[in-house]
């Protein structure tokens, strides 16, 4: 491999993958965004308190049925296969014509979901009961506890696994080319068919991948710093309680000076 060879295919192919790398992105952030939305709706239903009796008791046996279902089915199998099932199964089985873009995002979107599902609940289980009963003792409601004490902390604490998720959606995309779908993997395939140059062509893929894995892994990294705040506050709380009783001390003796 010659690094002229390398720069020709470039130089030559650079709208490629620039058009593949862009398909990636899009279909690995939709998909991470709307499967991160699946997923904590799916890891609050099943982390909700079932009730003693009423019909709320059954409706949510069989919510936690169906969607334990979901989860180990696409945990269970793998997305190449989710791939072939719901893109071309969908048409066979119940004639929707469905865009190969639209069944990526779709694929990608529901399979991120059942991941973060697990995700989701292992934060919330994670969490202390005693907050739940500090929350129930004063009167808030399961919605206002979640909502409001719970998943800010949860949502936290799963940031890295979010990221992850995000980076392996990334590199997953590439499965995709199975239905066609013109991600950055498709139209490497398709410039190293044209020149005959695979390792030199799937060797600017690979910097191409690792350059965006990169980048998204520093911004939430960045992200995950900005969550936690200073490193320093507690050593500005000691400061105040020490710097408080001189900053009294010192009040009390010109105030006695005062008075002579």
């Amino acid at each position: 491999m010659s690094l002229e060879l390398v720069m020709k295919i470039i130089v030559e192919n650079w709208p490629m993958f620039l058009r593949g790398a862009r398909v990636t992105l899009l279909i690995s952030t939709i998909g991470t965004v709307v499967g991160f939305a699946i997923g904590l709706l799916v890891g609050i239903i099943r982390t909700t308190p079932v009730q003693e009796r009423g019909i709320g008791r059954v409706l949510l046996w069989i919510a936690n049925a169906v969607l334990s279902i979901y989860v180990e089915i696409f945990r269970g199998t793998p997305m190449i296969v989710q791939a072939m099932v719901i893109y071309y199964g969908s048409a066979l089985a119940f004639g929707i014509d469905m865009s190969r873009l639209s069944a990526a995002l779709l694929i990608v979107s529901i399979n991120t979901g059942a991941y973060m599902a697990e995700i989701v609940r292992g934060g919330i289980i994670s969490i202390d009961k005693g907050q739940f009963e500090a929350c129930q003792a004063i009167g808030m409601n399961h919605w206002q506890t979640m909502s409001t004490v719970i998943l800010p902390q949860v949502i936290r604490n799963i940031l890295p696994a979010i990221g992850n998720e995000f980076v392996i959606n990334i590199k997953d995309t590439s499965v995709l080319n199975v239905i066609s779908v013109s991600e950055l993997y498709f139209q490497t395939k398709t410039v190293a068919g044209n020149n005959f140059r695979y390792f030199e062509s799937f060797f600017v893929a690979s910097v191409i991948y690792f350059v965006m894995t990169f980048t998204v892994t520093r911004i939430l990294r960045y992200c995950e710093r900005r969550l936690d705040g200073p490193e320093n506050y507690i050593l500005y709380a000691n400061q105040m309680q020490v710097e408080a009783p001189e900053a009294m001390l010192r009040k009390r003796k010109n105030g006695n000076a005062g008075c002579y």
